[in-house]
């Protein structure tokens, strides 16, 4: 039976084997205030993203206090990583919702903690084609293999837009396997926001995804054209970016649908979304 490419809130975590690739590992762990949890010394590096509430890492003779917002439409994130054969007790200071992604390493790097203070603020497209996204770890950032970074995408806009790949080691590509972790903001009265999410293939390497996706979705992307992922008029999306693979170089390389790359030219004459950003960019 071939691997699902979207897990449903509720799911308990995807490691490489169920997954159905071989690099990236993602969890968001829920924890009441005063909890713990404790992941071995191993040979995965990782790095934690508080989604709402305050964490505390201890781990190597060092300890991390960081987030605090009280949710993903609140404030850019904070971002810890920490390497490989690392043990790591982590605890809830607050109700947390905290997620951890992993990767296998070979080198050996120092921890970091990545703060609002330290993230580039991107204003990525234009018109209905803008987005905010948030590096949090990119190329140039000191680690192995992870990749991490959050995107925010207004109320009826499109993101992760045109679509584009990365799966294969080539001049203009890194093979990198893929996460979205979506949140999506609700409306008045407790209505549940939704958006869409779209992943294809070429006809060597079919994938066929067009789902709807709400909070706590993930969708899979172990190769193909992803893209767009569609916010709902009225409900603005969120999604983690986590990505990982095998590349000798540490480098983030996409290559867009060649039928759908004149649009990014068509960014140059339209303003960007006057929404953007969604929040305070520095969460104040």
């Amino acid at each position: 039976m071939s691997t699902p490419q979207i897990l449903r809130r509720g799911w308990s975590g995807i490691d490489p084997s169920a997954a159905g690739w071989t690099y990236v590992s993602f969890a968001v762990e829920t924890l009441a205030a005063g909890e713990s949890l404790t992941l071995p010394s191993n040979g995965q590096e990782r790095a934690f993203v508080p989604l709402s509430g305050s964490a505390e890492v201890s781990a190597a003779g060092q300890t991390w206090t960081f987030g605090g917002r009280p949710s993903v439409f609140a404030g850019l994130g904070h971002c810890l990583y920490l390497p490989r054969d690392t043990e790591v007790t982590l605890t809830a200071n607050t109700d947390l919702e905290i997620a951890i992604a992993e990767a296998p390493a070979t080198e050996k790097f120092a921890p970091v903690l990545v703060t609002p203070d330290d993230i580039d603020i991107e204003l990525r497209g234009g018109g209905n084609a803008s987005r905010q996204v948030g590096s949090l770890m990119l190329p140039g950032f000191p680690a192995d293999r992870l990749h991490v970074i959050e995107v925010w995408t207004p109320g009826g806009n499109w993101s992760s837009y045109p679509p584009h790949k990365h799966d294969e080691n080539t001049p203009t590509q890194s093979e990198l396997e893929e996460i979205y972790y979506f949140e999506i903001a609700g409306g008045p009265d407790s209505s549940r926001g939704f958006g869409y999410h779209r992943v294809y293939g070429t006809p060597d390497r079919p994938i066929e995804v067009l789902e709807e996706v709400r909070t706590g979705d993930v969708v899979l992307v172990p190769h193909g054209y992803h893209g767009p992922s569609v916010a709902a008029p009225g409900y603005h999306m969120y999604y983690l970016n986590v990505m990982a693979g095998p590349g000798a170089e540490r480098a983030w390389m996409i290559v867009d649908d060649p039928e759908h790359a004149w649009l990014r030219g068509t960014w140059d004459n339209q303003a960007v979304d006057p929404r953007l950003p969604l929040h305070n960019p520095r969460g104040a």
